[in-house]
């Protein structure tokens, strides 16, 4: 999509329903048009816009001097000293952290390090994963029209692979709407054994694609992936910092990851940021080599600076756990969405984070070629009503990532919104069948 000299991209098709944003505090956005409309999908805004201690942290770090990745800053040990401190308080199999730039950089550097370190060149994820767009992240997103390449009506196009991935099957069951876990049973096991016995590391995120975490099938995974001597990274990117109810999702398996991976929320919007923490383990088999991956700006002062900002104030507040509190009320307001509204097919999700799928054409068979697909016009309505959601860059998925700090009298207005969106695709499939 070309905005005037931009070529930008957006997850929502369609001029109308990515409106012009020139302002926010709270949970709420500033439209150019002079609305204020909340903000009910975005994960990269814990604390919501314009925070007054990320802000302040910003400002002081602003006139620290250019530090490069090769370089000791004070900042910067404290500001891993607190992310493992606070958010890993009690992991003690936690060792080290390094930061990147953005979670899909800090994906791409973990599965090199995989691939170096077993000497394996497949990988593995899960089914409709998306791990970012840059090198090996972009491999392992498997989502169809997150590939990099081209789609559109006519044009469809991938760049050529990097690696031999292989998709495990993925826990898509729905709390909400009763869908069955594919995964419950076993006998998908023998089938990922064998995939991963070939793979450097396998790579799990907790939200993508609709798809939410399933302790039990993580745990699994896990096991198998240890019995192929394959590394488990836990890609908390979305799910890490209480989107979903505690520090992070994989705390509620009984399973501990080799590597985890995170951005997007970690330095809550204050500057691009991103982190790998390794595991004691995987420390120990580093001893005596250097990692040979550097950067300019990764742990940039800002960045630092907005981190240790953001992990003050959620563990001070309470915030990281606003979401597991909200959970049941999410899940009760949700039940009555897809009691009212027949267009919607299915509804999973946790805490603070939920996906709305729409009945119509599967996921895996949409390359972009309508220019203004059913979710985007469901957004577009909503948006009328006073919420601005987003779709998953697909015909029939739409997402729900309010801010941490969202009120009751807010939500109210998203559901109203989401109700009133999705009235457009009930006429619709009502059309459809007449």
């Amino acid at each position: 999509m070309s905005s005037g000299s931009l070529l930008s991209t957006s997850l929502t098709a369609g001029e109308s329903a990515s409106p012009r944003i020139v302002g926010g505090h709270g949970a709420w956005f500033r439209l150019a048009d002079g609305r204020e409309v909340i903000d009910a999908s975005n994960t990269a805004a814990p604390l919501g816009h314009c925070h007054p201690e990320i802000i302040e942290a910003v400002r002081q770090a602003a006139d620290a001097p250019v530090i490069n990745e090769g370089w000791h800053w004070a900042e910067r040990d404290e500001a891993a000293d607190d992310l493992l401190g606070i958010a890993f308080d009690g992991e003690d199999w936690a060792g080290a952290v390094r930061f990147f730039i953005s979670a899909s950089e800090a994906n791409d550097a973990a599965l090199a390090l995989c691939q170096a370190l077993t000497g394996r060149r497949d990988l593995a994820t899960r089914e409709r994963a998306y791990h970012g767009g840059a090198g090996l992240a972009r491999e392992l997103t498997v989502q169809p029209q997150w590939h990099g390449g081209l789609a559109g009506a006519g044009s469809s196009a991938a760049p050529p692979r990097l690696a031999t991935v292989h998709e495990l099957p993925a826990p898509g069951g729905a709390r909400v709407t009763g869908q069955p876990d594919p995964t419950a049973g076993s006998d998908w096991l023998p089938a990922a054994r064998e995939q991963l016995a070939s793979s450097a590391a396998v790579l799990l995120d907790y939200s993508q694609g609709g798809i939410y975490h399933s302790p039990h099938y993580q745990d699994r995974v896990a096991a198998l992936a240890a019995a192929e001597g394959t590394y488990w990274i836990a890609d908390e990117t979305v799910t890490g910092f209480g989107r979903v109810g505690g520090w992070f999702q994989f705390q509620h398996g009984q399973a501990r990851p080799d590597l985890v991976t995170m951005g997007k929320c970690l330095s809550a919007g204050g500057a691009a940021a991103g982190a790998v923490v390794l595991s004691r383990k995987l420390l120990d088999r580093l001893d005596g080599t250097t990692w040979q991956s550097y950067s300019t700006y990764r742990a940039h002062p800002v960045a630092m600076a907005a981190i240790r900002a953001h992990l003050r104030v959620s563990s001070r507040d309470g915030l990281y756990q606003r979401a597991a509190e909200l959970d049941e009320v999410m899940h009760k307001r949700l039940a009555e969405v897809a009691a009212q509204h027949p267009s919607v097919e299915r509804i999973d999700g946790r805490g603070l984070h939920w996906t709305i799928e729409l009945r119509g054409p599967d996921w895996r068979n949409w390359r972009g070629e309508d220019a203004n697909p059913l979710a985007s016009r469901v957004v577009e309505r909503a948006l009328e009503a006073g919420a601005l959601i987003a779709t998953s860059g697909e015909q029939t998925s739409l997402f729900l990532a309010p801010p941490l700090v969202i009120t009751d009298a807010e939500l109210a207005v998203i559901f109203d919104s989401v109700h009133r969106g999705l009235e457009l695709a009930d006429a619709e499939l009502a059309a459809s069948i007449a």
